[in-house]
């Protein structure tokens, strides 16, 4: 068997899977939670113990950077080396992938139920695709075939400079630089984003706020949750808080399309992460699409383009599984 798993801040997903075996069908799987333990070699020798399983060899989605073979992990103080792990759990191999590569790796093997279509378009088998994925920051990575299997690519594409397309979008990137250095599209599509445009619209006088909603978002420790949810109720109806939403799919959709023509990804661009799954029914009769596919004389590419939601929160892991038995299988 081998270990494959999805590390993040708050939990880390473990499964164990045959050599012979398939993505969907880990022998055991759990979830334990991350900051229970002082470092990832303690949590996945108490998941081994525990299971009393020998694996051969390990892959891990980590949710932070990785260089090299070494890996930090936002909102915990862990720091991952590959060489460290390997020592500890007794293994012939660990690989650490970016979270977002993992993500990548897993969009091949996601079925039918796995995903939620937003533009149907023309898919060219084997051809590139792109992930964009706006959860508490935007990740970005794509997947190429090399003519035998897929290869995912990590990237930090949600820190390139927003590229304002309307006049209200202008005006939000000068709100938005005179209170940070640099202004990417991570500040704006991603959890810490909303709350960005939420405070620009409220800052400018624009758009109704009533009175009640005020009182609910100065005492939330989640503001992005609270705006998402009350932009998605109408009775009683918030249009700072729809008119939030609508801003930030419309500059979701852009920035999509910019990656999905950098990367002609005619195999589909897929959209993952924590908030799309949680606000599907926005999408529908929204400025996302529109943007998505707003580029001048390259626009008719776009609309062949296959665009999918990501259902499946086990995407990761999927991923993680995906390229440790690619590791396996010649």
């Amino acid at each position: 068997m081998f270990l494959a798993g999805d590390v993040g801040g708050t939990k880390t997903t473990l499964a164990a899977y045959k050599l012979s075996g398939a993505v969907y069908t880990p022998v055991i799987e759990a979830t334990l939670a991350s900051d229970s333990y002082e470092n990832l070699e303690s949590l996945v020798s108490d998941f081994l113990d525990k299971h009393r399983l020998t694996v051969e060899y390990a892959i891990f989605g980590v949710a932070g950077p990785v260089v090299g073979s070494r890996a930090t992990i936002t909102n915990l103080p862990w720091i991952i080396e590959e060489e460290a792990l390997r020592s500890r759990l007794g293994v012939s191999k660990v690989r650490l992938l970016n979270d977002l590569e993992a993500i990548a790796y897993g969009v091949p093997v996601l079925e039918e139920q796995d995903l939620h279509t937003l533009n149907e378009g023309s898919r060219i088998h084997n051809g590139p695709m792109a992930v964009i994925a706006p959860g508490t920051g935007l990740g970005e990575a794509y997947i190429t075939w090399d003519g035998t299997r897929h290869s995912a690519h990590a990237s930090e594409g949600g820190h390139v400079d927003f590229a304002p397309t309307s006049g209200l979008e202008i005006e939000l990137l000068s709100y938005l630089l005179d209170r940070f250095k640099h202004v990417s599209y991570e500040r704006i599509c991603s959890g810490m984003g909303i709350p960005n445009i939420y405070n620009f619209l409220k800052d400018r006088g624009y758009y109704d706020e009533p009175d009640w909603f005020a009182g609910k978002l100065d005492l939330a420790d989640d503001k992005t949750a609270v705006i998402l949810s009350t932009a998605l109720e109408d009775k009683p109806p918030c249009e700072r808080c729809m008119k939030t939403l609508e801003l930030f799919l419309s500059i979701l959709g852009a920035e999509a399309g910019n990656m999905a023509l950098k990367i002609m990804s005619t195999g589909g661009l897929y959209l993952g992460g924590g908030i799309p799954p949680r606000i599907i029914s926005a999408f529908e009769n929204s400025p996302f699409m529109r943007s998505f596919t707003r580029k001048g004389r390259l626009s008719h590419i776009l609309r062949d383009i296959p665009v999918k939601v990501i259902l499946n929160p086990k995407v990761a892991l999927m991923g993680a599984a995906s390229f440790g038995l690619s590791l396996y299988k010649p």
